[in-house]
């Protein structure tokens, strides 16, 4: 018997490979954190922008604004209009600038079947970007 050394018979040698395993389950557990808590921090970052005084630009876009008022009656530009006079006006709107917005305002108490018509319409005619206004909480209790 040598001091320092058992005596093995069978001679295994170590490992010398990376065990990987552990390594694996690390990183999953990270893809999941991070895929959990992007969205979180994206929508988290609040901002206070600077004001300027400076004017806007002269290129604003274009715009045409449609009015559904509570008994779901429809305005085109403060004219009143029926939906197939409305797809036409949008229509010949359409021809001459494609990417006009519409900002659609629509009463509250308007049923959303109207909404969703008169958005049907404008799509219909050749509009795809549809702005929807809204009032600031602050500004209706005043």
């Amino acid at each position: 018997m040598s001091f320092g050394r058992l005596l093995t018979r069978n001679h295994v040698k170590p490992m010398s490979d990376i065990n990987m395993t552990p390594l694996i389950d690390v990183m999953l557990v990270l893809v999941v954190i991070f895929i959990i808590t992007a969205p979180l921090m994206t929508s988290a970052i609040k901002l206070d922008l600077p004001k300027s005084n400076a004017t806007s630009s002269v290129d604003s876009p274009k715009f045409v604004t449609v009015v559904i008022d509570q008994s779901g009656q429809v305005y085109l530009n403060d004219q009143a209009t029926s939906l197939t006079q409305l797809a036409q006006s949008l229509r010949q709107v359409a021809m001459v600038k494609s990417d006009t917005e519409v900002q659609l305002r629509a009463d509250e108490a308007v049923v959303y079947g109207k909404v969703a018509e008169v958005m049907g319409v404008t799509q219909k005619a050749g509009l795809s970007r549809i702005g929807f206004i809204t009032q600031n909480k602050q500004e209706a209790v005043k």
